[in-house]
Parts: structure tokens; C-alpha cells; sequence
């Protein structure tokens, strides 16, 4: 089935839901009003349908190869790259000096939900990218920016980060690769990186890696790590792609999905490197991208649910089995409420990013710091709860399909095999869970005690008009904001064992809270009816991860690896 961008679905959450209209109100992003939005959705919804979603299933079964040393991508994805990259779709919200649009990241966002429910192997590499360039803007120098960065968002050349190691996966202290003073203002780069993503590919002229490493005599752990740009090929005087730099790719590795995403381990043999940022300040410059991913992922998990919930609903409207009230099975209970959670839960992720965007655009338009921690708060839930989403309802399409979703044929089975890693890279999501209960409550929970009075007073607003909608959330959000309160009285590292019910504990208050103004928005509407079966039938979990989150770690770490075992 085609892809068709929810264009419907982005205008509500954006003009009813998240508050973008502060965002366009801004001095900063006064020119990204509602015809911008309007423009700037329609031009990359069709970019998707028409381009990006038909190579989806070529690169599926054609994956990327390594072949004499040259990667190659499966057919048409170069076409598809080129088509993105003439459009500006590479960065839009890059810095306009070098050559960005400017873009609010809530618009970025919504486009990169878009190209990975239409192909999310070839928009991982344009995340990269947009990762790279957000760190250079932030960290690199003058020269480094104005050489690199107008390559990077025109998308000519394309950006990698480098972190894992054969022995340092999310324990990124524990790297080998080392960086030695060439004395001449650039570094000697030597080691290996594994799981890159685009590591190397056919489709622009340079590859520009991120490559943290450790100059010699620097501190053990990840205060000792700096950060490199590191580029296939070395730039000439005249900043076009010179001299191959002494890197390779060892091998593609062979993945469960994404195949047409070329995924490298890669050496590096001395290669030529520049420092960004500071000496030792490479977990810094580092985070800048991956935050700017974390968010990218979890949109990618939104994209992908979509894309699995549109196939879903079409193919239950022509398949026929048993009697039902349609002649189809969309007309049995149990296959309208999976495709109901189906649509509900996308609708839940895809305002938490929105929202998670806009407070990112506040902060950078005002410098406000309530903006900035509510940013923070919302970062690692966009990012699990999308990615939970993606793969949760791929797996509710599958089941839709039935015996045919089991079959490659229909491609119900790629959107979760493709889908599955976003679980774990940028940070898996009991990391994602871990910063919220560690850092994010660090501040004595002021940012989420904030985000939830807001919860309760819009509740508290409409109960008289909505008292089946809104006393449901109001009370999901009292016993969120005490469950919050018991965790902020526990010791830190007691909180762990309880992170991921927290984070999702959360994210379903949410859930409530912006299906409750979406059904305020229109309350004769499809939204009204999506919300009240959110809000009875999937809203109430809530209660049980609390619990969850509430309850000591020594149940769980009482157990021992002995005792698992057994």
C-alpha cells in the first residue's frame, strides 16, 4: 500500500495540541507562520509519496554491499538522496549562513517522521547529517564551519558519528581508539568503530565522520575523550573532496532490518583528523548530536508505526473472513480495537515529539530556562515512547495481516524488522529511562511538577464540558505527580529498577492530556471518539506502572544471575 503523509493529523497537533503558534509568534522563527507550515508539509509530504516511499521495498530486498572495497546502495536510493538533498530536506533547520533554512526543529521534525514512514533506511543517513551539523555549529571552529557545513546541508557530502568500539558499546569511557598531535594542527586517528551507520556509501562525493578517541596521557573514563572530524576524503585548498584519508570499511555488517542502510565497521589507520571543540570535551560535543538524534530516532519510530497502521487499516478493508458488519474484517471487535490502539498510539508519540520539538524551538528563540528543562524532560520519552510505539504497533500490524503478515510479500513484516533498532541505538531506551529518573529529576522534579499542573488545569478546564474525558486525566496526572514525589524522596540509584514504567507511566498521562485537547479542538470529530477509547482503554496502565515504578529495586536485584539461571 502507498504511503500517504497525515498532513490532517500534523496541522491538529500543531495548531491545537503542542502550542507551535508560540514557536511562530517568536522573533526568531517569525517567518515559519502557518503558510510556511502549510508550504513546507505538502512539499515534503509529496517528496515521500512520490519518491522516497517506492525504493522502501527495493532496498529491502537489494541491500547495501561492500564490493572491492566501494559501497554500493540498492537501485534508485542515490536518485531518491539527490531528490532530498535538491530540495533542502538534508537540514532545514540549519543555520541559513551556510546555506540552512532556518527552520523551526518542529517542522524538521515532522518531515523526518515523514521520509522514515517512507523509507527509514535512506533517512537515517540524512539524521546523521543533521546531527553532524548541529554539533559542528556548536562546537567546531570558524574554519571547520564555513568549510564543512555548507557541504553537509546542501547535502554534497553526508556526516557519520563514530562512538562504539568491539568493547565499548553504551559504556563509551571504555574506548581504545587514540588520537595522536601531528603537530601541525591535526591529529593521527587510530582504531576501530563498529555498528556506523552510512559509514561509507555512493551517494555523495565526501563521508565526513565524527570520531571520538582519546589523545594520549588524557584521563581514563569519558572526561579523557575528545572529538575529530574526520573525512573520507581530505579537502584541497579549493575545499573540494582531495587526497583518500587512511580509513577504510572492514565489512557491512548483516542486520535483521534497514537493509539498504549501509551499516560499517570501520578502521582507522593513522587517518587525518581535526579536533572539535576542546581537548577532553568530546562527550560534550558528542551529546550535542546525539540529542538532535534522540529525538530524530523517536520520530523514526512515529514514522514507521504510521506507515504500519495506514497498510493495516487497508488491508482490513478488503480482507474478507468470517461475517462481520462491514463484509471485511475491519468490522470484528478485536481487529477494530488493534487498529484503534494502533492509530491512538501513533497519534500519542507523534504529539510527544511535536511537543518535545517545540519546547527545543522555545528555548532556542527565548533562552528561557523552564523551555530548556522541559525540552530536557520530554527528550528521552519522545525518544523511547516513539521508538516503543513504532515497534509495538508494527507488531499490532503484523498480527492485523494475520498468517499474510508473516509473509514478506505484504511488508507488514519489514516495518518491524526495520523498526526494532531504534530501540536500542542513540541510547536504548533503559538509558533513555535512567536519564529521566537520574538527571531529569535531578532538579527535585520542578520540570515535571510543571509539565503536570499544566495537565491539570487544562483537565480541570473542561471537566464540566468533558467530565468523561478530562477527570480520567486529571487523575492519571495526581498519581503520576505522586509517584514522581516517591521517587524524588529515593535515592538515585534506587530509582533504576523502576525507570522504565516510569518513563511509560508518563508518557500514557501524556497521551491522555493531548488526546483530551485534541478532542476539545473537535469534539464532533474522529479525534473526540480516538480519545475516549484512549482514555478508558489504554490510559488506566498508568495505575499499574506506577506501581511498577514505585516499588523498591531489592525485588529486582535480589535475584541473582544464579538464580536466573536455575
Amino acid at each position: 500500500m502507498p504511503y500517504r503523509a497525515p498532513l490532517e493529523s500534523f496541522q491538529l497537533i500543531l495548531d491545537q495540541v503542542v502550542g507551535y503558534d508560540a514557536v511562530a509568534a517568536t522573533e526568531r522563527f517569525a517567518e515559519a507562520g502557518a503558510e510556511t507550515v502549510q508550504a513546507v508539509m505538502a512539499e515534503a509530504g509529496r517528496l515521500c509519496e512520490d519518491v522516497l516511499t517506492p525504493t522502501n521495498r527495493v532496498g529491502d530486498q537489494n541491500p547495501a554491499v561492500l564490493e572491492n572495497g566501494v559501497v554500493r546502495t540498492p537501485p534508485g536510493f542515490a536518485d531518491a538522496y539527490r531528490a532530498i538533498a535538491e530540495g533542502g530536506w538534508v537540514s532545514s533547520s540549519a543555520d541559513p549562513e551556510h546555506g540552512g533554512m532556518g527552520l523551526p526543529i518542529t517542522l524538521t521534525t515532522a518531515v523526518n517522521e515523514m521520509m522514515s514512514a517512507a523509507n527509514m533506511a535512506l533517512q537515517t543517513g540524512t539524521l546523521m547529517t543533521q546531527g553532524q551539523i548541529e554539533a559542528l555549529e556548536n562546537h567546531a571552529s570558524d574554519a571547520i564551519k564555513d568549510l564543512y557545513l555548507p557541504k553537509l546541508i546542501s547535502g554534497e557530502w553526508s556526516g557519520t558519528m563514530n562512538l562504539t568500539e568491539p568493547q565499548a558499546g553504551s559504556d563509551v569511557g571504555a574506548l581504545t581508539t587514540k588520537a595522536e598531535d601531528n603537530g601541525d594542527g591535526t591529529y593521527a586517528i587510530t582504531g576501530q568503530k563498529i555498528y556506523i551507520t552510512w559509514g561509507d556509501h555512493d551517494m555523495a562525493d565526501n563521508v565526513c565522520h565524527l570520531v571520538l578517541a582519546r589523545i594520549p596521557g588524557a584521563p581514563a573514563g569519558t572526561k579523557g575523550i575528545s572529538l575529530f572530524l574526520v573525512p573520507k576524503f581530505i579537502p584541497d585548498e579549493a575545499g573540494n573532496p582531495g587526497e583518500r584519508n587512511g580509513l577504510r570499511v572492514v565489512s557491512l555488517e548483516k542486520k535483521m532490518g534497514t537493509h539498504g542502510c549501509p551499516t560499517c565497521v570501520m578502521s582507522y589507520e593513522g587517518a587525518t583528523g581535526w579536533l572539535v571543540g576542546a581537548e577532553q570535551g568530546g562527550i560534550k560535543a558528542m551529546f550535542t548530536m546525539m540529542n538532535n538524534a534522540r529525538l530524530g530516532v523517536g520520530a523514526q519510530g512515529v514514522g514507521v508505526a504510521e506507515a504500519a497502521t495506514q497498510a493495516a487499516i487497508a488491508w482490513a478493508a478488503e480482507r474478507k473472513q468470517g461475517k462481520s458488519s462491514t463484509g471485511t474484517i475491519d468490522g470484528h471487535a478485536d481487529v477494530r480495537r488493534m487498529l484503534a490502539e494502533m492509530r491512538a498510539e501513533t497519534f500519542t508519540a507523534r504529539s510527544i515529539a511535536l511537543a518535545c520539538a517545540v519546547a527545543i524551538d522555545m528555548q532556542t528563540a527565548t533562552g528561557d530556562a523552564e523551555w530548556a528543562a522541559r525540552a530536557a524532560l520530554l527528550t528521552p520519552i519522545a525518544k523511547a515512547f516513539g521508538t516503543d510505539t513504532g515497534i509495538a504497533v508494527s507488531q499490532l500490524g503484523i498480527q492485523v495481516h494475520g498468517g499474510m503478515g508473516y509473509i514478506e510479500e505484504t511488508g507488514a513484516a519489514q516495518f518491524l524488522r526495520d523498526v526494532r533498532v531504534t530501540a536500542i541505538y542513540e541510547g536504548t531506551n533503559g538509558i533513555q529511562a535512567m536519564d529521566l529518573v537520574g538527571r531529569k529529576l535531578a532538579d527535585g522534579g520542578e520540570a515535571a511538577f510543571a509539565l503536570l499542573d499544566e495537565i491539570e488545569e487544562c483537565a480541570e478546564s473542561v471537566r464540566h464540558d468533558h467530565p468523561m474525558l478530562a477527570e480520567p486525566v486529571w487523575q492519571a496526572a495526581e498519581t503520576l505527580r505522586e509517584t514522581t514525589e516517591a521517587l524524588v524522596a529515593r535515592d538515585p540509584a534506587d530509582r533504576q529498577a523502576g525507570a522504565v514504567p516510569f518513563l511509560r507511566a508518563f508518557a500514557r498521562v501524556l497521551g491522555g492530556y493531548f488526546h483530551l485537547k485534541a478532542a476539545m479542538a473537535r469534539p464532533d470529530g474522529p479525534e473526540a471518539r480516538l480519545a475516549a477509547f484512549y482514555i478508558t482503554r489504554l490510559l488506566p496502565e498508568h495505575t499499574g506502572l506506577c506501581a511498577q515504578a514505585r516499588a523498591k529495586s531489592d525485588t529486582v536485584m535480589a535475584l541473582s544471575p544464579e538464580d536466573l539461571a536455575a
